[in-house]
């Protein structure tokens, strides 16, 4: 079981891949941030004492800033604070996603500009380490001031309020998240004066779908570039437009780690050169323009992979402690901008990849473009072949198309417009997340169908990559002889790519691919 010594500064996008996989994950805090947190909550403890009056410490929140609230009820408070903020709607959060929001928060916290207890970041890692998943209702955060009403329901079950998911793994239900607790021998926490503020006021529920969704990315990106290489070959395209003087003279990175890719997965193949003569001009811009467009693809994940690295390890709540200088500080850590703009380009990005797959997916069934037998079955007309499964995919790039349109644009103002401009970073991560599901199942589709064309000229050798990812969907899905029951295939062909299979099969006869 790995182990994540989170200390506010460290964490990297690759620490998180083992929860994408559903695989134990233990955190600890370091010694470094130990002190930090510590130095932080005697700041806190300073001013309550005092009987200060400071935002966020001893005041009431957002339009009732100005409210003084007296000592005896300051944890009364953030009790309140974090019960009257559980306003989520609609089906709970995966629970890869939840986990990597626990990890972010407490990382977070652990940077030591917070005013939490170190008690308090003790029990909480206790109860991620103990396996404590809350659910958290995916809809209802306006992406500034923090998640609030996401985070609100995690922190809410740690306390012992809503629910949890309870049981075994592979057979987990919703119970009480007391009763979750009790089942694990652990208490809710109680929050003191500052804690329900911190727990609530962050990024980290966009950051946590976010993080999700583009390590499922870069799994795609090179699953686009070895299927649509099994397309080229079926439909006896040509290689020279990969040709690396071109991406030279283009001059995107990009474009020359897709032209690579393809150029591994299609050497030695037999099937280019017995078409090498042939009387196509030129191929259609679905082959030809791959690596302008999947290349376009990958130097969209750079930039936004770019961009999340600097915000897995930020301090996004309010106000901001500085104990080096006793300062309480409210500024805007919280506004998920920053993400939702380029949690928008991802979705743009995958959306265009699903309609270039589609594309290729008409080429392959279209008997008056591919010259192969239509729909790809050997007795059309008795048969419909895969006829509907490229109408699947056009009804997924279809609905990307409308997915795409960017959340980061809009703002309604909230709180009595004390909160006038917010980000709806949530949002733009729900969309880029349904739209990488959609994109999966397209990109699966076409790889069905490359193989189904792949049987018309199986005498022929393929390059080495293509054979492996051939070979690699002939393990769930079998030869299409006649019409069945086809949304097996289907399903079956995106497991397979979505669990890292397929990029696994074909890193295996090419070498690592570029992302």
């Amino acid at each position: 079981m790995k182990t994540l010594q989170l200390d506010g500064r460290s964490l990297l996008l690759e620490d998180l891949a083992p929860l994408l996989r559903g695989e134990a994950l233990r955190v600890e805090l370091a010694p470094s941030a130990r002190g930090a947190v510590a130095a932080a909550r005697a700041l806190v403890d300073r001013h309550v004492e005092a009987g200060n009056i400071v935002y966020g410490l001893t005041t009431g929140f957002g339009k009732l800033k100005s409210i003084a609230i007296p000592r005896a009820d300051l944890v009364t408070l953030q009790r309140n604070l974090v019960l009257s903020h559980c306003c989520g709607v609609g089906e709970p959060m995966p629970e890869a996603e939840v986990r990597a929001a626990q990890v972010l928060r407490l990382n977070g916290l652990a940077r030591g500009h917070s005013g939490v207890r170190v008690e308090l970041m003790d029990a909480l890692i206790a109860q991620f380490n103990a396996g404590f998943v809350p659910v958290v209702p995916q809809q209802g955060s306006v992406g500034a001031s923090g998640d609030l009403a996401p985070l609100s329901h995690m922190a809410a079950a740690a306390m012992g309020h809503g629910e949890a998911w309870g049981g075994p793994a592979g057979a987990r239900t919703r119970k009480s998240a007391a009763e979750v607790l009790a089942s694990l021998g652990l208490k809710p926490v109680e929050l003191q004066a500052k804690e329900g503020l911190a727990l609530i006021n962050g990024t980290e529920i966009m950051k946590a779908i976010g993080a999700l969704v583009l390590l499922r990315a870069r799994n795609v990106s090179k699953a686009a570039d070895a299927i649509a290489s099994l397309s080229i070959e079926a439909l006896q395209g040509s290689l020279k437009p990969f040709d690396e003087r071109f991406a030279v003279l283009k001059g995107h990175p990009g474009h020359a780690r897709c032209a690579e890719n393809v150029r591994r997965c299609l050497a030695n193949s037999k099937v280019l050169e017995h078409h090498a003569n042939c009387d196509r001009v030129q191929d259609p811009y679905s082959l030809r323009c791959v690596p302008q467009v999947h290349g376009a693809f990958k130097t969209a994940l750079a930039h936004v992979e770019s961009v999340l690295a600097h915000e897995l390890n930020a301090v996004t709540d309010n106000p901001v402690l500085f104990p080096d200088t006793g300062e309480v500080v409210s500024a805007g850590q919280f506004h998920g901008q920053p993400i939702s703009m380029v949690l928008d380009y991802l979705a743009l990005a995958t959306a265009t990849l699903a309609n270039i797959s589609e594309r290729r997916v008409e080429q392959l069934v279209n008997p008056d473009l591919s010259h192969l037998p239509a729909f790809l079955t050997p007795k059309p007309g008795l048969n419909s072949g895969l006829m509907i499964a490229q109408v699947s995919a056009a009804s997924l790039a279809s609905e990307n198309k409308s997915l795409a349109h960017p959340a980061s644009v809009d703002t309604v103002p909230t709180s009595a417009n004390q909160e006038d401009h917010v980000s709806m970073g949530v949002t733009a991560a729900r969309k880029a997340r349904a739209i990488l599901d959609n994109t999966e199942h397209v990109l699966a589709i076409e790889w069905m169908c490359a193989a189904q064309a792949r049987e018309f000229n199986i005498e022929l050798e393929p390059g080495v990559g293509a054979r492996a990812a051939f070979d690699a969907l002939r393990t769930r899905v079998p030869k299409l002889d006649q019409d069945r029951y086809l949304h097996v295939d289907m399903a079956a062909a995106r497991e397979l790519l979505r669990s890292g299979a397929l990029v696994a099969a074909v890193e295996r006869a090419v070498g690592s691919l570029h992302a």
